[in-house]
């Protein structure tokens, strides 16, 4: 079990936003998760290291998954690992969020 201070680092550390999307707190109806990067099935464990916080949206469709299928390369490829990867080298922000 996550205690309630690693709660909070894990918050603290996230700037309050989603990990994976960037949805911030106050912009969503629902409490951001604090989630598993490796899911404790698959070994991961609850130092803070493996701890990220991830919205609904992205928790759901992130689910214990460490790959996923691109369909544009055609193969299985590693998902992005808050931890180990930068935001900016995986991801394109759109919308109006994104404009200047």
């Amino acid at each position: 079990m996550i205690d309630a201070a690693a709660r909070n680092l894990v918050r603290m550390r996230a700037d309050n936003r989603c990990e994976y999307c960037l949805l911030r707190q106050e912009c969503s109806d629902d409490a951001l998760h604090i989630e598993h990067i490796v899911a404790k099935q698959d070994g991961g464990s609850d130092d803070l290291g493996n701890l990220a916080l991830a919205c609904h949206r992205c928790n759901l469709y992130k689910g214990p998954n460490l790959t996923g299928f691109d369909f544009e390369s055609d193969h299985i490829v590693r998902l992005f690992h808050p931890r180990r990867d930068r935001w900016a080298d995986h991801f394109i922000p759109r919308g109006p969020a994104s404009k200047g």
